[in-house]
């Protein structure tokens, strides 16, 4: 009866508040439809209008006023919290700076946690900091409930985000901390990586979904890793943080760092990304950064693709369309198998649809998008397009870092999350070309993803949980199953708590929706 993608948005948002259980049951039943309801691409549109559509509070919203007061707030959170996103909405997925209105990120991203690695509805915290926003036009909306200042200062931030990482260690001291979407998400990163349990799901769950579905197209296009060639159009960083992950696998399949660092050509509004453009490049950009353009700028994508005869094509641009007709005809000229990547989102800034890409590849492209394209009939057969999306790594990270008691999420981790998305297809999934397992198999893929995490935090030595080291894989997949949250066992589970069995009442009142009121 929901005529519209945002209108079901909120019908589902109004169930989760008034029936955790069921809306857990609904969607892991029905995983690969309600996906783009609850996460891209409609909550892109969600956070557009988030301060018109508010209907009841989600999650904690922490202001740069309450600096000083970051531990004591923490306090009023009801529940033991095992893991957070925080977002302060400054880049919400293609759109900008959308401020207090990218609450949606941490509440959708949170129920995917929950849907798809069974962490516990009421054990995740959906966390926004309210740090100023430079949207001048959502600061004089009237309905905007964020703070009516511009951004503040680096400086600023920086001091905040101390305050907080020690206030949410001190309140909950095994938490895992994901951040999202900030504009600039590497000083974070590299300030915190080492010293809290937190990583960066735009750099580094970005990089490693894709490296997951990169790793099975290498393979399928026949060509020898080393002879692989990658122009990347968007030089943020979500692009350096996938091609910096790629450079690890380029390494692991006998390349110096230095030939798996030639390896990339990025592209940025002004071209060309070089050392001798006449600009000052943004820091993440210099690590790729060309030396050997004999002084020629390349602004043109298809006069790049001349000069370079890619084999990959990424694009993480946000620019809908940017892979035209005679760019992709171009790249099928050069390739067997072109490896087409578009991975912007929500879908209207994908730089191609599937049909686009198989349309003009003659069928013969490795595919895979961020936002969801649906499968397709070409020369008789059934194509179904890959979607690299985050949900099949970050789920895993998190619960893996979770059951671990890791003290940091290393390189090791999030590249063995990467490794083992790639060896979690079956049978059929392979045999048909797929480059990511079925999205309704998301369960059985966390579970993979998480054994894969754990043993690499063992590797590293960050693991608190050591006794887990003896547990064969089998042994250890059993008990990850068995820490997961199942919505259809939750009735089950009160009786046993409470010694009684539930009547239709008191399922309805007190605690046993998974929230109490002052959670919602």
């Amino acid at each position: 009866m929901k005529p519209t993608p945002i209108e079901k948005f909120q019908y589902l948002v109004h169930l989760r508040a008034t029936n955790v259980h069921l809306f857990y049951r609904l969607l892991e039943q029905n995983i690969k439809e309600l996906t783009p309801l609850i996460y891209t691409p409609t909550v892109g549109e969600a956070c557009l209008r988030w301060h018109e559509i508010f209907t009841q509070p989600e999650g904690m919203y922490l202001s740069y006023s309450d600096r000083g007061n970051l531990r004591q707030i923490l306090d009023n959170w009801p529940h033991q919290v095992e893991i957070t996103v925080l977002t302060d909405g400054s880049r919400i997925l293609g759109l900008g700076d959308l401020g207090v209105n990218g609450m949606g990120i941490p509440v959708g991203k949170l129920a995917l946690y929950t849907a798809c690695a069974g962490i516990r509805p009421e054990a995740t915290l959906p966390l926004t900091l309210d740090l100023g926003t430079n949207n001048k036009t959502l600061r004089e909306d009237p309905l905007y409930m964020g703070s009516r200042r511009p951004k503040v200062t680096p400086e600023e931030e920086r001091e905040f985000l101390d305050e907080l990482m020690a206030a949410l260690t001190d309140k909950w001291p095994s938490i895992v901390i994901q951040f999202e979407d900030f504009k600039n998400p590497f000083p974070a990163l590299e300030r915190y990586q080492n010293t809290y349990t937190m990583f960066n799901d735009d750099v580094q769950g970005t990089g490693a979904v894709i490296v997951g579905g990169f790793i099975n197209a290498v393979k399928a296009s026949g060509v020898p890793a080393k002879d692989h060639r990658a122009i990347f159009l968007g030089a943020g960083s979500a692009g350096v943080g996938v091609a910096k992950q790629i450079v690890e696998y380029f390494i692991k399949e006998g390349l110096t760092e230095e030939e798996a660092r030639r390896k990339f050509w990025f592209v940025d509004s002004n071209g060309l990304v070089t050392l001798d453009r006449g600009d000052k490049l943004a820091e993440h950009k210099v690590y790729f950064a060309r030396n050997d353009n004999n002084g020629r700028q390349y602004q043109s994508l298809a006069r790049l693709i001349d000069f370079v005869q890619p084999t990959i094509l990424m694009g993480l641009s946000t620019i809908g369309g940017a892979f035209n007709r005679d760019i992709l005809t171009r790249m099928a000229a050069l390739n067997e198998r072109p490896i087409i990547f578009p991975l912007s989102n929500p879908s209207s800034k994908s730089e191609c649809t599937f049909e686009e890409a198989v349309r003009h590849t003659d069928g013969r492209c490795l595919f895979a998008s961020g936002s969801p394209f649906p499968a397709m009939e070409h020369d008789g057969k059934l194509l179904t397009p890959g979607q690299g999306n985050n949900m099949y790594v970050f789920p895993g990270i998190g619960l893996g870092a979770i059951i671990s008691q890791a003290t940091s999420v290393t390189q090791d981790m999030i590249y063995a999350s990467a490794e083992s998305l790639s060896t979690s297809l079956n049978k059929q999934e392979v045999a048909d070309g797929w480059l990511y397992p079925d999205i309704r198999r998301i369960r059985e893929v966390s579970v993979i993803v998480t054994r894969g995490v754990i043993r690499a935090a063992q590797k590293n030595g960050v693991d608190r949980a050591t006794e887990l080291r003896e547990l064969s894989d089998a042994q250890l997949d059993a008990y990850i199953r068995e820490r997961m949250y199942d919505p259809f066992q939750e009735k089950d589970n009160l009786s046993r708590e409470f010694g009684q069995p539930l009547t239709s009442a008191s399922a309805v009142n007190g605690v046993t929706n998974g929230h109490t009121p002052a959670h919602l």
